[in-house]
């Protein structure tokens, strides 16, 4: 066998491609993965390697990706899914988007792939080890728009990236206003100012005239127009029409037939050689003018990514050498110490280490009130010192502040396409070339049933449908409104993690409170202590203080506060046993305590009626009973109440006033739920809940409609999870913020009320920027196709067709920056 022969047989042979999986711990799993992989129709074989974590898959024919990927999800194990961002350029209606998104999807491995057409995204979910960077540019490529290799660009970098393509289009503009000018006086003039007739044929000739419309046409078209010509012909030609070849189309139809009845008249039937060179150069500068405003609004609609990432200071004063200097902000590493003096930002997240201040921290917040800041405190970089001066210390730096968390949650929210898209991708599918098949069957109408000169009302017609028609407005018609919803959002303090959060909360129609942390500070406070006879006060203190001191419970935390506060020795505890939902237990001083709620003492057959009276006076203000037993006795009951956070009130009155049922779960007993719940005018009350119980609430909760789950603590991760929409106060723990849809910096129920709203408002003004692109191409199509003109002799110029055409891609733009400045 020779050595090409040899080369020619390997590269036939199939080309592995690899999965990584994630939970295999031993050989059976391995087993079992390739099992389910090799049951996969397509499937040649499967090597599963446990080390690596990685499936080697030979396919016979077409790679499957997908059924690879449930096949490994249906054993039990999870497959590795990368993200890729990648910018395209060259889309310029909703028919683009659809394309990239088909040729994406079209590579192998490719799980799923967003485009969104205002920041020019690409957003591609693929198996990891699947799909290279090379394979998804070369699929963009052969779909006719032009990748950038940079992946995750920044925000700064697509400004300028903007900002060249506004010059740009100013430029092409200009020159083609310039040209068309003259063109416009020219013919139309002629038609409507006798005078100008006259000038043209004594001065310049009628002959003479034509020449020089066919030469500034031909500049416009083949000038600034150029680019229609470059996206728009190979897109035809691959049979994948969009927007640029509607344009080339409508505009080398009228110039061509223009050109024809310039230099060979003859070729027309009489009555019809008339020419159309000014409407050719009008459509062009016209569409020109729309993408220049279009490319100015869209720059607008990023401007709450723009103004967070001014908030970043460029340079801070750090310790080095026993001395502070002035460094750039990449060279803060963890650790630094940075003095902070009036009004200048925090540069970095860090602990205040000396001095005191008041920080404003409106910008993360979305709190007005400047936050006071000693030794200890959290300092956020991005937020000004307001006065005083402190040092802190460095503890979070570059890509891991809270600031740039910040900026990749809203560039990820801003990207994402709402269920609502749906319906725009289905139509744009099919709407191009069904304007060609309308314009076509337009065309064909005016030639066969049209007056005389058949051919001229045909084809300016026909022209007017295609320009009339381009689906612009559809595709920015969705992601506009979420860019700036999103990033108003995130100026308020509330941000959207997934951006499919925004339609499922304005759908939502119970909204879940937890209660401590939530409702309330989280800081229970010890308001009543009654013992048993036989037992002393101060004793019994000093033990459940001594057994709850190794517990995490803020509850906890309140009866060992109390303890220390009046001076009481803390002894120490054996066989310490926390038991979640019940209570904890331990030896302290030799006697065995139980501390906990009710069904604690009965699990382990202590009675608590002897205390049943004073329970419900407790809890019927509010404090949450807690018993102890000492030696399997009832010793005494421990009153503690979480004080209601001040803007609680507010805001359930809020939500009810958007119609919204508000339900309150907690692990409290019923009694001093009730007692909260009437004080606040809470709706529902699901009581004594245990952790793991809140997933079951939350779904009990659903049968009633969509619920929003707002919670934050660990044990509130679950159910953030399991609702429809989860919010996390940001004052709570990494766990429930990392499990929820939104975040809520503020840390109280306002943000909900915020989040609700902004939620409503952004699907509203989707739904108004879709009835207006989908009315106005519905309704404006069978008017240029010349549906009124039986009726009253009504006809569409193509230019007013490719004014009204540039202007609703505005309309729709200028509709999305209005939730620029609401304040829900």
């Amino acid at each position: 066998m020779t050595a090409a022969s040899k080369i020619e047989k390997l590269t036939s042979l199939p080309i592995p491609t690899e999965f990584g999986i994630e939970g295999m711990s031993c050989a059976s799993c391995v087993a079992r993965v390739e099992r389910a992989i090799k049951a996969v129709p397509g499937v040649d074989a499967a090597s599963v390697n446990l080390a690596t974590e990685r499936a080697t898959v030979t396919f016979k024919d077409t790679v499957d990706a997908t059924a690879v990927l449930q096949a490994i999800e249906g054993a039990g194990y999870e497959a590795r899914i990368d993200t890729l961002e990648m910018v395209v350029e060259g889309m310029t209606c909703a028919s683009c988007v659809s394309r990239v998104e088909r040729a994406l999807k079209a590579v192998p491995g490719v799980v799923d792939a967003a485009v969104n057409l205002a920041t020019e995204k690409a957003t591609v979910r693929y198996a990891a080890g699947t799909a290279s960077v090379r394979a998804l540019e070369s699929a963009i490529r052969t779909a006719g728009y032009e990748p950038r290799s940079e992946i995750q660009t920044h925000q700064s970098a697509a400004a300028d990236r903007r900002d060249v393509e506004m010059r740009s289009l100013a430029v092409r503009l200009v020159l083609s206003a310039i040209l068309t000018l003259p063109l416009f006086v020219i013919e139309m003039g002629s038609h409507f100012i006798p005078g100008v007739h006259e000038l043209v044929m004594d001065t310049i000739g009628m002959r003479e005239s034509l020449y020089l419309q066919f030469a500034l046409a031909t500049v416009v078209l083949f000038g600034p127009g150029l680019a229609f010509f470059r996206k728009g012909v190979p897109n035809l030609l691959r049979l994948a029409p969009d927007m640029n070849s509607l344009v080339v189309l409508g505009t080398t139809a009228a110039w061509a037939y223009s050109a024809v009845a310039t230099f060979v008249p003859a070729a027309l039937p009489p009555g019809t050689v008339n020419v159309y060179y000014e409407a050719a150069a009008v459509i062009v500068t016209l569409i020109l003018l729309g993408r220049y405003l279009e490319a100015r609004a869209k720059g607008k609609t990023s401007q709450a990514i723009r103004r967070l990432l001014g908030l970043q200071a460029k340079t801070a004063f750090v310790e080095r050498a026993g001395k502070f200097e002035e460094v750039s902000i990449e060279e803060v590493v963890v650790g630094d110490v940075i003095r902070i003096r009036p009004g200048e930002k925090v540069p970095v997240d860090g602990t205040v280490v000396s001095g005191n201040s008041y920080v404003d921290e409106a910008m993360i917040t979305g709190e007005p009130v400047p936050v006071a800041k000693s030794v200890g405190s959290d300092v956020v970089g991005g937020t000004i010192n307001k006065m005083g001066s402190f040092t802190f210390r460095a503890t979070k730096v570059g890509a891991d502040t809270v600031l740039a968390q910040i900026v990749r949650m809203v560039e990820a929210a801003q990207g994402a396409k709402l269920p609502i898209q749906a319906l725009v991708d289905r139509v744009t599918s099919w709407f191009v070339p069904a304007v060609i098949l309308a314009a076509l069957l337009t065309f064909g109408a005016w030639m066969i049933l049209g007056p005389t000169p058949a051919l001229s009302f045909a084809l300016v017609n026909a022209v007017a449908v295609l320009i009339i028609a381009c689906p612009c407005a559809m595709g920015l018609a969705t992601p506009t409104s979420i860019m700036v919803g999103t990033g108003r959002a995130a100026e308020l303090g509330i941000l959207f993690r997934r951006g499919e959060a925004l339609q499922s909360l304005r759908e939502a129609r119970i909204v879940a409170l937890d209660k401590t942390g939530t409702l309330t500070k989280g800081e229970p406070e010890l308001t009543d202590i009654r013992v048993a006879e036989g037992f002393r006060r101060e004793e019994v203190l000093a033990w459940v203080a001594s057994i709850e001191a190794l517990s995490e419970h803020p509850i906890a935390e309140a009866i060992v506060k109390a303890a220390e506060a009046e001076g009481l020795a803390l002894g120490g505890v054996e066989g310490f046993e926390a038991s979640p939902g019940y209570g904890v237990k331990g030896s302290v001083a030799g006697r065995s305590l139980l501390v906990g709620a009710d069904r604690a003492l009965v699990r382990a057959g202590v009675s608590v009626e002897g205390f049943a009276p004073l329970a419900e006076e407790l809890s019927s203000k509010g404090g949450s009973p807690i018993y102890v037993a000492v030696d399997g006795k009832l010793a005494a009951i421990v009153a503690v109440s979480d004080p209601v956070k001040e803007t609680t009130p507010e805001a359930i009155r809020s939500l009810h006033a958007l119609g919204l049922e508000v339900a309150m779960i907690t692990g409290d007993n019923r009694r001093t739920a009730e007692a909260v719940a009437a004080q606040l005018g809470i709706d529902r009350v699901i009581a004594e809940v245990r952790p793991e119980g809140k997933v079951e609430a939350v779904k009990r909760l659903r049968e009633g409609g969509k619920v929003a789950f707002v919670g934050d603590g660990i044990n509130d991760a679950p159910a953030l999870t399991q609702a429809d929409v989860g919010l996390a106060v940001g004052t709570g723990t990494d766990v429930a913020i990392e499990s929820a849809d939104v975040v809520l910096m503020s840390g109280d129920l306002t943000g909900v009320v915020r989040a609700v709203g902004l939620s409503r408002a952004t699907i509203r003004n989707i739904k108004q920027n879709l009835f207006w692109a989908f009315v106005y191409n519905a309704g404006l199509v069978p008017v240029a196709a010349g549906l009124l003109y039986p009726v009253n002799g009504t006809l569409l110029s193509p230019v007013f067709a490719a004014g009204a055409m540039a202007m609703s891609s505005v309309f729709v733009l200028c509709n999305a920056l209005r939730l620029r400045r609401i304040q829900p």
